[in-house]
């Protein structure tokens, strides 16, 4: 089983992608986690993607598919996989179509998160990542039992660069510039499902993986 997640950035397709790979028993394949892995490891695709994402950019296909692929080779994928943040375009679909019929699969949920903008800005200005461990907290939601330091290893806690307000408006101009294609796409194959979330919505992410989950265990 292989479910895509849409949604701008700060949605929450995180914390439900992590959900229902936890519950599924499928891989959480975030391209997030994959360009901080590869920089991290000082990869040459790593450095190229940091140069995009700072700026509020989206990375090129041509990086972004290839740190795809090789993830998609690992062992823990075998049984399927939660994609979050990838695609993000209708081409990069087209490209994730033909990987996955190449191995057998498809796409079995295109599941569009759907979040007003204006409270994602204020969602993620708030967010604060640590050097360490990369565990995310909210100043004002899930704050730091002690400010500037983190629960979990103690690192110190900063605000990454495409989480800064000017950097998150120009994310979701980009994304909005993309989505609407992709998600006609994914609606002509019939697997798009479109739920409402987030404050305004009164519906949580951990209640939109619940009912997601419910669906596909029937």
């Amino acid at each position: 089983m292989v479910i895509v997640l849409l949604g701008a950035p700060g949605s929450g397709k995180g914390t439900i992608g992590k959900i229902l790979a936890e519950n599924l028993k499928l891989a959480h394949i975030s391209t997030g986690d994959l360009f901080r892995e590869n920089l991290k490891n000082e990869t040459e695709l790593g450095k190229k993607a940091k140069e995009y994402m700072d700026k509020g950019e989206l990375v090129p296909d041509e990086i972004t598919v290839k740190m795809l692929e090789k993830r998609m080779e690992e062992p823990d994928v075998a049984n399927g996989a939660i994609l979050d943040g990838f695609p993000r375009t209708k081409n990069q679909a087209v490209v994730l179509d033909e990987l996955l019929e190449s191995k057998g699969k498809k796409v079995n949920m295109a599941l569009n998160i759907d979040v007003p903008f204006d409270e994602i800005v204020e969602r993620i200005a708030n967010r604060r990542s640590c050097r360490g461990c990369s565990e995310i907290y909210n100043v004002v939601f899930n704050p730091p039992k002690k400010e500037g330091i983190c629960d979990v290893c103690g690192g110190e806690l900063y605000q990454r660069e495409d989480q800064k307000p000017e950097v998150v408006q120009n994310r979701l101009k980009v994304y909005e510039n993309t989505a609407e294609e992709l998600i006609k796409y994914y609606n002509t194959k019939n697997v798009l499902r479109t739920e409402k979330a987030g404050d305004k919505a009164g519906k949580s992410s951990y209640e939109v993986a619940e009912e997601i989950e419910k669906e596909l265990k029937k």
